[in-house]
């Protein structure tokens, strides 16, 4: 059974209520008055009432057709409304935002620059949230990810935001306690502590050079959160490998202090991601803009000191 438009007629019928005229709706609509009187006639027979008296002088709105206009009085300012509406979308940052981060760039940065993106736009809301674990955009509902190495999606576009070198890092009295280790090698005798998600696994890569060593590592402590593997290891508890995003204010104020330092670590990649749209939210654009900007910034993003 084929499915009746509930909204075919109505503008041909507000129209005509409008002008009282056939003729002058149909040249305020763009269409024939043939189109015009066949729209309003269907609708009157799936409503199964008269709208119109009609003479070859006058048209007037039956008493059935004064009601139906009355409840739809407010159905143009409606769809203007949702015109505008849809148009700012594009024409102007505001609305909701809905992003997922991870809990330790959040802390450190995104918070902060989240409250500052919000003062200077009073008309948006933001949802975060926290989270290293992956997240369909289009199901969840997001309009944008934060996220470090990541395999894109045809539906989905990715722009950098920066790369967090690794430090390799503990506390000056652990390392006074336990020893520096002098080569990679000579991390398998420290109490390690450990960064579950990462891809890569319970193997610690360091390169000098040309030179690459792979450290397998046991882990005496292993957490799925950046901040607190930072908090265990300004507890002393061992030596954390962790993007200077996160340990970065530790190591210049002297809580923390690297080792190895003339060997890589590597680095980690941030990236905002996004559903491919032609026509992006101007509200996910002037985001994504401020997030660049004020990654560029920050020397443990940007990798500049």
């Amino acid at each position: 059974m084929k499915t009746v438009d509930p909204l075919y007629g109505i503008a041909a019928f507000l129209a005509v209520a409008a002008h009282e005229s056939f003729t002058a709706a149909a040249e305020g609509l763009g269409l024939s008055r043939a189109t015009v009187s066949a729209q309003v006639a269907d609708l009157e027979r799936r409503l199964g009432v008269r709208l119109f008296h009609r003479s070859t002088r006058l048209v007037r709105l039956t008493p059935a057709g004064q009601v139906y206009r009355d409840h739809l009085s407010d159905l143009g300012q409606r769809v203007d409304l949702a015109e505008r509406a849809a148009r700012a979308e594009h024409t102007a940052p505001e609305g909701r935002l809905r992003l997922t981060a991870p809990p330790d760039f959040c802390q450190r940065f995104l918070i902060p620059w989240t409250a500052e993106f919000l003062s200077a736009h009073p008309v948006m809301r933001i949802e975060l949230d926290l989270s290293n674990d992956e997240r369909n955009l289009i199901e969840g509902r997001f309009d944008l990810a934060i996220r470090g190495t990541i395999a894109v999606g045809p539906n989905l576009v990715t722009r950098a935001l920066g790369a967090s070198p690794l430090m390799t890092c503990a506390t000056p009295d652990y390392l006074a306690r336990r020893g520096r280790p002098i080569l990679p090698g000579d991390l398998v005798g420290h109490d390690l502590l450990h960064f579950a998600p990462l891809r890569r696994g319970r193997v610690w890569t360091m390169t000098r050079e040309d030179e690459q060593v792979a450290v397998p590592i046991l882990p005496r402590l292993e957490l799925n959160d950046g901040s607190a593997l930072m908090i265990a290891a300004l507890n002393g508890a061992g030596i954390c490998q962790l993007p200077a995003f996160v340990v970065g204010d530790e190591l210049r104020a002297g809580r923390l202090e690297a080792v190895l330092t003339d060997w890589r670590a590597g680095e980690v990649p941030l990236h905002a991601v996004y559903p491919d749209n032609r026509l992006i939210a101007l509200r996910v654009k002037a985001f994504v803009d401020f997030l660049a900007r004020k990654s560029r910034r920050q020397p443990d993003l940007s990798g500049k000191p």
